[in-house]
């Protein structure tokens, strides 16, 4: 009975000391938000940069690390920065942050709405907001660092940040792994991220098990025909009509090809041909998105268009010297993988030291992309990326009883509240560090 009542209270003392250390670890972030994080965030609210343009951000980011000791060098794949801090042995553990803004108009009504103006890729000049929640990582990215930093003597390893640029138009991660990142600096034995999420409630986090983001490919299918007047139909072969054939029996493959368990997407986005009312054009460009969840699904799509393009024009009688062109583009991302038992660990982590309702399930509906892949696929590296909250559940509310919609990611009105979303995304990616590297 004793040794039952010594084992009873050695639990509850580390059960308590659990409970204390989360709290000092909420109370430290916090006063950190006040005194440092919301100004920071703040700056990088107004002052976003588009993809590929991201100087004054990234000069800004790593100065905030190498302020508290991150050995920072810069230019790394463009505009991306890494920041290392060696403390002793143990793992390396990398954490990125996206960087870049979007070519959008803000119109959330916030007293610091970006005003920013900047020349985008072709020369226009275009309004610049953070309509996808990057200031917001790289404000958690900082506020992790301050406090990995301020408690070296409680962990021992070596902690890789990355501030990673050009997320929104694509390049960004395969041009730091181009820039031979994991030769230069060492590849990690693990790696962490996150994304805000203005579809769930502020600082609630979610933790998927498989593949948060789907993986993308870019498609351009030329359609070939013979030129004609409009009145003379039969004296032609009509690209507009075998392309828009080709746009229906495509939709066959998601219905009829694919399994009813795997999971794609198929959308042709763009669809021009033509130059005057009275003229068959010789020529139709079809512009596709395809998304999947994983190789095999991958294949299977992009075998399949190819096939249902070719085949559509045959059946329309387009000899085979001008089938469609079938052209994937070498911008395509993989899809991101969540280490399965680093995932499971997390969701319990997060449960124990953040609280029992601080965890809500998946609601991934869609098959956004994300460009983290590129840094964990090939070699392959254990990861996880999870998602955290970013609008009130006041604002859901008020949008279900009537009121204004919350504004989604990429829109002039999205609007996500910094606070419990940054402070969320700092408590569980230092919950995670200390897991793989608490002393």
């Amino acid at each position: 009975m004793k040794i039952q009542s010594s084992f009873i209270l050695m639990i509850t003392i580390m059960l308590t000391s659990n409970i204390v250390k989360a709290s000092n670890l909420s109370e430290s972030i916090n006063k950190d938000y006040q005194e440092h994080l919301a100004p920071l965030w703040d700056h990088f609210h107004r002052n976003p940069e588009l993809s590929l343009m991201e100087h004054k951000t990234a000069k800004h980011l790593a100065k905030e690390l190498s302020s508290i000791g991150y050995k920072v060098t810069e230019n790394v794949g463009g505009t991306g920065i890494v920041a290392m801090m060696k403390n002793g042995s143990g793992p390396m553990v990398m954490v990125r942050a996206d960087m870049d803004g979007l070519p959008v108009k803000e119109l959330s009504g916030l007293p610091n709405a970006s005003k920013a103006m900047m020349t985008d890729w072709d020369g226009k000049e275009v309004n610049v907001m953070h309509a996808c929640g990057h200031d917001v990582h790289m404000t958690a990215l900082v506020g992790t660092a301050r406090y990995m930093a301020k408690n070296k003597s409680k962990w021992s390893g070596t902690l890789m940040l990355i501030g990673q640029p050009a997320e929104e138009k694509g390049p960004g991660a395969s041009a730091m792994m181009a820039d031979k990142i994991w030769q230069r600096f060492g590849q990690p034995d693990y790696a962490f991220a996150f994304h805000v999420d203005a579809d769930s409630v502020a600082g609630k986090v979610t933790v998927d098990e498989s593949s948060p983001y789907a993986g993308s490919d870019s498609i351009d299918i030329i359609v070939h025909g013979v030129g004609a007047h409009g009145a003379y139909p039969h004296q032609g072969k009509d690209p507009i009509m075998i392309g828009a054939q080709i746009v229906t029996n495509l939709q066959t493959i998601i219905s009829r090809e694919l399994a009813p368990r795997d999971a794609g997407v198929i959308t042709v986005g763009a669809f021009h041909s033509g130059t005057k009312h009275n003229i068959i054009s010789d020529q139709a460009h079809l512009q596709l998105t395809v998304r999947s969840l994983n190789p095999r699904v991958r294949k299977q799509l992009l075998s399949a268009i190819e096939r249902v393009a070719i085949g559509t024009a045959r059946t329309a009688g387009i000899p085979e010297d001008k089938l469609p062109e079938v052209i994937v583009n070498d911008n395509a991302y993989p899809p991101t993988y969540n280490d399965k038992k680093l995932a499971q660990r997390l969701k319990v982590l997060v449960t124990e030291k953040m609280g029992s309702d601080a965890l809500i399930a998946p609601n991934e509906l869609g098959m956004g992309a994300e460009d983290f892949g590129f840094f964990t696929t090939d070699p392959y590296i254990p990861s996880v990326y999870f998602t955290v909250g970013g609008t009130p559940q006041a604002d859901f509310d008020r949008a279900k009883a009537g009121g204004p919609q919350v504004g989604s990611h990429h829109s002039p009105q999205f609007k996500v509240s910094p606070e419990p979303s940054v402070k969320a995304g700092v408590e569980t990616t230092v919950i995670a560090l200390f897991d793989l590297m608490g002393k």
